[in-house]
């Protein structure tokens, strides 16, 4: 048996999962150009447009490929506008977002359609676990989540995740790498965001040796490096438009040609990728091409923003506190009450925002942190604007170097990376804030 069919020979068995239940909704088109038979949801959500793959195809030009959705969000049936030409209206004003809580006649061009919610249910498997690789959340819509990424990893198809920054996409990236048939072999990762536009297609496809000035060695591009195995493609809605073709051509015929090539190399990958950012907004304004947003979205998964899981949040924290507890040798706790008012507030940096100041209250305690984190106490207000927000920065200064050093483990060099600081610059803080030991006590250590 070849390394290739030996792949696709595992298999991973899925959990079973239990069972919840959810509302439906009924489009259905009361005047211009569409389907006239009734359109159900069944998935919690509803694409309106042009395309053919939308769900509700409507064929005319008034109407953006990818036009507007309805979806079953925590505050109820929300309908969205995609960033489409003419807009999406209701009642002669032109909605962005909505939320829909009775029958309303929706004017999407030159069609109207009638929006209501059904009697009855549809059912929705959850994960029977309360965690999926390094995600965790016990609410419906992680276990919701967490079965549909049990599925996924099960099948060779792409994936798309989707959420706000913070919600833990690589996590599950990665956790479907590991549940799947491929997780004996390299998980690559290439952040499309965070490399200059002129190295991306290097780093993807590769180059050979003398392709372009400074390219003295031949190296594998990403796609390469993961043969056999899975490439996590972050930020994707970064990729410039110019190799979005060459992109759909690597997904579609399985292979690479680095730049400088004459021969292409074949590839047997798993690709995965995740944005920030509505790809769909991006098709209808022309900066992101629809055949390879559909190629990519074959499985497409949301992570929710923490906001929308709140009931998770001391699940979270405890876990956190866990790690912290661990890595101290000692044990640290929370009180109630101030992870209640953790649960309180909105998280727009969502998970990875929670660790962040889960990290400076066990640095400093709740009573010393700052208001901003909503578990301090009121500072400031008595004093003169400049002097109040002096003693914020200084706050905040203090604590972001104590975190930064405790999550390097006091690498001074480390910690100015992660910091995106200058060394000498960082060195200049610690010396302000008194955190870097003197140059007697560094000698009576050692």
């Amino acid at each position: 048996m070849n390394s290739e069919a030996a792949i696709f020979s595992k298999i991973i068995p899925v959990p079973p999962a239990f069972p919840t239940h959810r509302p439906r909704f009924r489009l259905r088109i009361e005047r211009g150009s569409g389907p006239r038979t009734d359109v159900l949801s069944s998935e919690g959500r509803i694409v309106i447009g042009s395309s053919p793959q939308a769900d509700l195809v409507l064929e005319h030009e008034s109407v953006s490929r990818i036009h507007c959705e309805i979806a079953l969000e925590k505050q109820g049936f929300v309908l969205r506008d995609l960033g489409s030409a003419h807009g999406t209206w209701i009642a002669g004003i032109r909605v962005r977002e909505v939320v829909l809580t009775s029958e309303t006649y929706i004017e999407v061009g030159a069609t109207e359609i009638a929006f209501g919610i059904v009697s009855g249910i549809s059912e929705v498997s959850l994960h029977p676990e309360s965690r999926f690789g390094g995600l965790i959340g016990d609410s419906d819509v992680m276990r919701a989540v967490f079965d549909r990424l049990a599925r996924v990893s099960t099948r060779e198809i792409t994936v798309l995740l989707e959420g706000e920054s913070g919600t833990g996409k690589e996590l599950a990236a990665r956790a479907i790498h590991e549940a799947s048939s491929r997780r004996d072999g390299p998980f690559v990762v290439v952040d499309c965001g965070a490399i200059s536009p002129t190295l991306v297609e290097s780093e993807l496809f590769g180059h050979e040796r003398g392709a372009y000035t400074g390219a003295n060695h031949a190296r594998h591009g990403a796609f390469v490096r993961a043969h056999g195995s899975t490439i996590f493609l972050d930020e994707i809605g970064e990729l410039d438009l110019a190799l979005q073709p060459r992109l759909l051509g690597v997904l579609e015929r399985r292979e690479v040609k680095p730049i400088g090539a004459s021969e292409p190399i074949g590839v047997n990958v798993r690709v995965i990728a995740a944005v920030n950012r509505d790809l769909r907004r991006l098709v209808n304004e022309g900066s992101f091409r629809e055949d390879l947003y559909y190629r990519l979205a074959v499985g497409c998964v949301r992570l929710p923003a923490l906001r929308e899981r709140t009931s998770d949040i001391p699940l979270l924290v405890n876990h956190l506190l866990e790690q912290h507890s661990q890595r101290d040798g000692v044990r640290h706790v929370l009180d109630e009450a101030v992870i209640h008012r953790l649960m309180q507030r909105p998280w727009p940096g969502n998970v990875r925002e929670l660790r962040n100041v889960v990290d400076r209250l066990v640095a400093f305690g709740p009573e010393d942190a700052p208001q901003e984190f909503g578990v301090g106490k009121p500072r400031g207000a008595e004093q003169p604007f400049k002097l109040a927000k002096a003693q914020i920065v200084e706050c905040f200064e203090r604590e972001y170097l104590v975190s930064v050093l405790a999550r390097t483990a006091g690498n001074i060099t480390a910690a100015a990376a992660a910091s995106e600081l200058d060394r000498v610059h960082f060195l200049r803080l610690l010396d302000r804030y008194g955190l870097r030991k003197s140059r007697a006590r560094r000698d009576e250590e050692s």
